[in-house]
């Protein structure tokens, strides 16, 4: 390895696991016979199982919007949800999540899912703002996603900001998860200073759901959503924390756009750091990064070619499963 590469802090096991992966790779490709063709298969299974963190990098938005909603209708599916036994989904909002539940909407109306025996989980909710303002998470929720699917609404959760007792509330969130057997995939969105949910910047990365005073970052980049007067933008907000995403089944983020490109680099390259809360899920055994290409611009070459080989490879051996 170049000094270089090593001044830019290239991991001597990355390049190895680059050069593996080719390698494996282009020896598949070449395999002919089945029963070659099914060690391969075993041998990418036990990789793919042990694989602790995939980046999933597609062309644009609505791409990487499509490969989401495929990946959480699939796993639904697959889980075989019924009466007693309940997928359990936690759920974003804000923009980047958009294009993946109006595809989920649409595999819902052409008959190919179905959201009786879901649950969902919301990840947070302003304190203060009524139920029925238009910038709630709750109007939200259910103008976006909710009315155009078959959930019963008793199954779809959200905190209320305007409890009486917020700690009680947020108590009784972590309980509610608790009750449902826990999260079985995550699905979350980040700031561009890689925050989740609410978790900003200096979170402990043990959290548990709470009530949170937001970043002033934060309440700029929400304004848009508030004619642009900061003074109609709530302060705080109860938010689930980093540890109760941590204790889901799976994890999948969605990072799009180049303004959320160096919190994908802190996420991906870097160590865990609270300052990024992003960056925990490195940890997680099941995490799954799912990005557009713009987001990628602060990735090494190497990084984004590493991921992507093996993106390829595991499409290679799915298309002869």
């Amino acid at each position: 390895m170049s000094k270089g590469m090593m001044d830019r802090g290239y991991n001597r096991d990355t390049q190895q696991c680059c050069v593996k992966v080719k390698e494996l790779r282009q020896a598949y490709q070449k395999t002919k016979d089945a029963s070659s063709r099914s060690r391969f298969n075993l041998i990418f299974s036990c990789k793919r199982f042990t694989i602790r963190m995939r980046l999933v990098i597609l062309d644009d938005y609505d791409l990487a919007s499509e490969w989401a909603a495929k990946y959480i209708c699939n796993r639904i599916i697959q889980f075989k949800p019924s009466q007693g036994r309940y997928f359990t989904l936690g759920l974003p909002t804000g923009s980047t999540p958009l294009g993946c539940y109006k595809k989920l909407i649409e595999y819902h109306k052409n008959g190919d899912l179905s959201f009786k025996y879901v649950k969902t989980f919301n990840m947070d909710e302003y304190v203060g703002l009524p139920r029925n303002h238009p910038e709630s998470y709750h109007s939200y929720m259910w103008n976006k996603f909710f009315k155009h699917i078959d959930i019963d609404p008793n199954n779809a959760h959200i905190l209320d900001g305007n409890a009486p007792d917020l700690q009680a509330e947020c108590d009784a969130f972590e309980k509610k998860i608790e009750e449902a057997g826990g999260i079985d995939l995550f699905v979350g969105g980040i700031g561009p200073d890689g925050h989740i949910a609410f978790n900003e910047p200096g979170s402990s990365l043990a959290s548990r759901t709470r009530l949170k005073t937001l970043a002033m970052d934060t309440i700029l980049a929400n304004a848009k959503y508030f004619d642009g007067d900061l003074s109609k933008v709530p302060t705080m907000a109860l938010t689930v924390g980093v540890g109760t995403v941590m204790d889901a089944r799976e994890v999948m983020i969605l990072i799009t756009g180049a303004h959320k490109a160096f919190a994908l680099y802190k996420a991906i390259e870097e160590g865990v750091n609270h300052m990024w809360t992003v960056s925990a899920f490195q940890q997680h055994p099941r995490t799954i990064f799912v990005c557009d290409e713009d987001a990628t611009l602060e990735l090494r070459v190497k990084t984004v070619k590493y991921f992507k080989d093996v993106n390829s490879l595991a499409a290679t051996v799915s298309k002869q499963e």
